[in-house]
């Protein structure tokens, strides 16, 4: 996308534009690729973050991405070959290292794609306890209108966790997936000629009527279940996605820049990947979790609520998500990377993580382009990273 004017061959595919080698441009530039929506930071004074800052880039750490076995690479190596956009930890409060690549700098708003979810979920955290949400109520208890479908009977803790029986593909690869469906109907891609299908998100929920499993009996990632809470949380508080986390969350934090979702033919904000905020926003989203949901002079989460991430049923968590993290686990729409530990995760596809390290009290946000949807080496590989950093600080002082 450079030139002026951008010429043919330099212009990004609207249809591939999520897709290497675009990616690396339109992970920063969401606004001049999709419809989006404002979530405004607010008036309030800026949430400021100290420094203390270390130079981290000689730490070790394992990889097997470059040649499918494990080998030792320093930090420096890994943020150079990892399609890295952005890179910030926080130890005891503090930026303690950051760095920006591939053109992104502090205000560039970057696609947190699944993070996304995590985001939106905190809010609902938020809901439930002014009880305005309830989540062992039945979903159709705040959704009338999806007594027909597959969420007849599941219950909202149930749609937080992924565990509700609803058939729906997540195969980022085949054009006849329900995730290729839901790209459509968010508005991300273009239908091809003789599209009749959903022309929203709400209305792609309602066809979903099949359901593979019972309820409550097993873990599997279906973005869509994020688009159920949100439509939970926008209908008891008669208001929009966008604003709510505006109220709720990215005023109170006392964010430095507005965000923005992409939003689709009907207004609705994208809560299963659609947000978007600078590299700092995202470090103090992670820093108020890893606080407990207090941040910023005050209780933003309820804290019962965050600790309930950890009330996680190890046996639903089964292959292949076991891959990347064997004992692993996901709850309230964040991964557990061991159960038996406190650390846990927001994470979405081509490289978005938000990891929360209380035992080493770190948090770390890495922003990413990655040329493949999901790639077990690679957060195999970033995890080895953010262990022997969380390790290094827990013993430098």
């Amino acid at each position: 996308m450079q030139g002026f004017p951008v010429v043919a061959e330099n212009r990004i595919p609207r249809n591939l534009w999520d897709r290497a080698p675009y990616n690396r441009w339109s992970f920063q530039h969401i606004r001049e690729v999709l419809a989006t929506v404002e979530v405004w930071r607010g008036e309030g004074a800026v949430w400021e973050l100290p420094q203390k800052l270390s130079d981290l880039s000689a730490l070790s750490l394992t990889s097997a991405v470059a040649t499918g076995k494990a080998q030792t690479i320093t930090v420096n190596n890994w943020l150079d070959t990892s399609y890295t956009d952005g890179f910030l930890v926080m130890h005891r409060g503090e930026i303690v290292f950051e760095r920006y690549m591939n053109h992104m700098h502090h205000r560039s708003l970057h696609l947190s794609q699944s993070m996304a979810k995590s985001v939106t979920a905190s809010v609902a955290g938020v809901l439930i306890g002014r009880r305005l949400l309830d989540p062992q109520a039945l979903v159709v208890h705040y959704l009338p209108e999806l007594a027909h479908t597959a969420w007849n009977g599941a219950t909202v803790q149930q749609v937080m966790d992924m565990t509700t029986g609803v058939r729906y593909i997540e195969d980022y690869e085949a054009l006849d997936s329900d995730i290729a469906i839901t790209d459509i109907a968010s508005g991300w891609k273009e239908p091809s000629a003789g599209y009749t299908g959903p022309a929203c998100i709400w209305d792609q929920i309602l066809t979903l009527t099949r359901t593979d499993r019972a309820h409550g009996s097993t873990f599997q990632y279906r973005s869509i279940e994020t688009d159920v809470l949100a439509h939970c949380m926008e209908r008891v508080s008669q208001t929009r996605l966008s604003d709510l986390i505006s109220k709720e969350l990215w005023q109170p934090l006392g964010c430095e820049n507005d965000a923005c979702f992409t939003v689709d033919s009907a207004g609705y904000a994208l809560a299963d990947g659609g947000f978007n905020a600078t590299l700092r926003d995202y470090a103090r989203f992670g820093q108020m979790l890893l606080q407990n949901g207090f941040a910023n002079g005050q209780q933003i989460v309820p804290s019962e609520w965050i600790a309930d991430i950890h009330n996680t049923d190890g046996a639903l968590f089964q292959f292949p998500y076991t891959n990347a993290t064997p004992n692993g686990g996901y709850r309230n729409q964040f991964w557990i990377e061991n159960v038996d530990e406190p650390a846990f995760m927001a994470r979405g596809v081509f490289g978005q993580l938000i990891y929360v390290s209380p035992a080493n009290q770190m948090v770390a946000v890495k922003l990413s382009s990655w040329p493949e949807f999901t790639s077990v080496l690679r957060l195999q590989e970033a995890l080895s990273a953010l262990h022997s950093i969380g390790s290094f600080l827990a013993t430098a002082e």
